[in-house]
């Protein structure tokens, strides 16, 4: 046999020597290497515990007194190297050997971002419950309801939501700032009909005078006592018989069964807006209202919470000082507050949504239908994908009371027609007042118009009852 073998075999080629030359092993530095090859005893085992190829990919190596030809696979000699110090199975870690070493840097790792999530849950619990705990429940009322549900309304479309949104004017306690406290006294200043249609793809906010004369009915007192059912101003029945009152009177006024109710004082309405950074309105003229403590140039701006509610309480120096212009400037400020809301993504952002939630509970009185987080959570949830010009605001159809001018009455049939729409949960449409007045001249026009003898309406689709009011996609500059 040659002494030369050939990089053919298998052997990695020495880039230091020609093509076909061999690299030099050990039988060429120890004297007596002989170029015959030695058969290795019988039961020999080698040195290292390299892997035996099947020889398709062998490799030359070195034997102990010589060199082998790469035929029978890898064979390594005693020194546990192959020729030319190529690299071979033994050289390599033993199995697993790395990932141990990397093992230690993996555990705390893991115990690293343990400690983090144990830390975040334990934050986010502990905020929970902060804003759990604000929301006071309104026991009484649940009560006094029960004792009175053969008299309710029931409900006609199951999926959808009425909430009574009731704004507190009482004097006590952090509101006694705003005016003189009568004995912890108190008159709703501003009742909300909130409407939630089945699909949730609307909402409609109804506002209901304080000034309109409506049928109390027979309610009992905070002492237990019953006061006689009675017609008087509405928010009367909030001083009478409190929330529970209130909620019975609307549902004798409208047919509809009210399903939650809340409670809002001057300090939550304050804060909810000064959470959401301000909310943006435009003035024709300045405001100067002392009683209000409102004082505002002309122009676009954005109100803080101090302002906003001195904006929506002011009556005396805004418009023609009526209770129905206070209330259409409290539906467009909503609006407002409502677009602020859902643009800047406050409603889908948890960082910002805390300090919204935080203000409302902390100044809110709920039924205990909604009196948790999980509550306001779910019902916030299935409003924020309400397009924002599907988010009206109108006025019960009212005009001044025939007795007396600084009241209020409904006028029908519209306000019935309203009344069934929402009951029956169908829609409305709102416009502005003027845009409502063009369409009746134009109405009435057509009807004029109209040969005796054409069909009557009843052969054309009934069409979607129209409403002076204004949508949270309004801009109030615009107005």
């Amino acid at each position: 046999m040659d002494a030369d073998v050939t990089d053919s075999a298998g052997t990695p080629a020495d880039p230091d020597l020609p093509a076909g030359d061999t690299p030099q092993g050990r039988s060429q530095e120890e004297p007596g290497a002989t170029d015959s090859k030695e058969e290795p005893e019988p039961g020999a085992v080698p040195e290292n515990d390299a892997p035996q190829d099947s020889g398709d990919e062998g490799e030359v190596g070195a034997g102990e007194d010589g060199e082998g030809d790469g035929g029978d696979g890898d064979q390594h000699g005693s020194d546990g190297k192959s020729a030319a110090g190529a690299q071979t199975w033994a050289d390599h870690p033993k199995d697993g050997s790395a990932s141990r070493r990397k093992r230690p840097w993996l555990r705390w790792a893991a115990l690293g971002a343990s400690f983090l999530v144990m830390i975040s849950a334990g934050a986010g619990w502990w905020l929970y419950k902060k804003l759990d705990g604000n929301i006071t429940t309104d026991t009484s009322a649940a009560a006094e309801l029960k004792v009175y549900e053969k008299e309710r309304p029931t409900p006609v479309v199951m999926d959808a939501q009425n909430i009574l949104l009731i704004g507190s004017d009482s004097r006590s306690g952090d509101n006694r700032e705003y005016g003189r406290d009568d004995g912890g006294s108190q008159r709703s200043d501003t009742t909300i009909l909130l409407h939630l249609a089945a699909d949730r793809k609307s909402a409609t906010a109804v506002s209901l005078p304080r000034d309109l004369m409506v049928e109390v009915p027979k309610c009992r007192t905070g002492d237990d006592k019953e006061t006689r059912e009675q017609f008087t101003q509405f928010n009367s029945a909030f001083e009478l018989g409190g929330t529970a009152c209130t909620i019975r009177t609307v549902e004798r006024l409208t047919g509809i069964r009210i399903d939650h109710h809340m409670v809002v004082d001057f300090n939550g309405f304050k804060d909810m807006v000064d959470a959401v950074d301000g909310v943006e309105i435009c003035l024709k003229e300045p405001i100067d209202d002392k009683d209000a403590r409102l004082e505002l140039p002309a122009g676009r701006q954005t109100l803080n919470g101090e302002e906003a509610l001195g904006y929506v309480r002011a009556r005396k120096t805004l418009g023609d000082g009526s209770d129905t212009e206070r209330m259409e400037r409290q539906q467009r400020f909503l609006g407002a507050l409502v677009n602020k809301m859902q643009s800047n993504g406050v409603l889908l952002n948890p960082t910002r949504l805390y300090p919204v939630l935080d203000a409302a509970t902390k100044s809110l009185t709920t039924d205990p239908g909604l009196d948790s987080l999980r509550d306001l959570y779910d019902l916030v949830r299935s409003m924020r994908d309400v397009p924002t010009d599907q988010v009206q605001f109108l006025t019960v159809p009212r005009q001044p009371y025939r007795q007396n001018v600084n009241r209020d009455e409904l006028v029908e049939p519209d306000a019935s027609e309203l009344f069934k729409q929402l009951r029956e949960d169908k829609p409305v449409a709102v416009v502005p007042a003027d845009e409502l007045k063009e369409k009746e001249e134009e109405k009435e026009k057509a009807q004029d118009e109209k040969p005796d003898d054409a069909g009557s309406d009843s052969e054309s689709p009934t069409p979607t009852p129209t409403y002076s009011g204004s949508s949270a996609a309004d801009d109030l500059c615009e107005q």
